[in-house]
């Protein structure tokens, strides 16, 4: 591949993480409401769901999504269960309190399933490198399915990388929220609040 292409892709890939979406949402809202070791670990899951779509982009499985109406619903409905789910915990745990102590290596463990489980249950992301990739891939220079793995691996990257500085920011203005009781009260509504209307956009969105 053209180091010019990779360059390019990468402009464009920065852009698009940059963009708010799902992903960085649920990122920020870790870090602020626990850690931001909390986000950087889910960071880390959601960056390991993007490796199941990468994989689904090159193997050809995500047209098939695509393609199948049943298919795409039903991961579609199972990713906005699931949202509107860790929405419902936020609610119930509207009066817990917040303090600055970080959480233990199984909370990290658990906010890093959730990742995972966040992430390949929004069948968007699969449309979305199915639809991105093949825009970049030069068939000429042969191994079309290598160069979408490569290209997919450079999204990852700089994915993990941005996320990572989400957290850190959103550890910083966390330390702030906490020190004013009237919000830090509401922080878990805001989260639930945020996870209803993630979870209501994938179970709206389209083919």
């Amino acid at each position: 591949m053209a180091f010019s292409t990779i360059l390019a892709f990468l402009g464009a890939a920065i852009i698009l993480t940059l963009m708010p979406g799902p992903d960085n949402l649920f990122v920020l809202a870790q870090s602020i409401t626990q850690d931001k070791k909390a986000g950087i670990a889910t960071s880390l899951g959601l960056c390991t769901g993007l490796l199941v779509h990468i994989g689904a982009a090159v193997l050809g499985i995500s047209a098939i999504i695509y393609q199948s109406t049943v298919i795409f619903s039903i991961v579609k409905f199972a990713g906005a269960a699931y949202l509107l789910y860790l929405a419902w915990q936020s609610f119930r745990a509207k009066g817990d309190p917040f303090t600055l102590e970080q959480q233990n290596v199984h909370a990290y463990v658990t906010l890093y399933r959730k990742g995972i489980f966040m992430n390949i249950l929004n069948p968007k992301v699969s449309l979305f490198f199915l639809a991105l990739l093949p825009q970049f891939v030069n068939p000429s220079n042969g191994h079309v399915g290598l160069q979408m793995l490569i290209l997919g691996i450079v999204f990852l990257v700089q994915a993990l990388i941005l996320f990572s500085l989400f957290s850190v920011f959103a550890g910083k203005v966390r330390k702030v929220i906490i020190g004013k009781p009237a919000i830090a009260k509401r922080l878990n509504m805001i989260q639930g609040v945020l996870f209803t209307f993630i979870g209501i956009q994938i179970a709206l969105s389209k083919q």
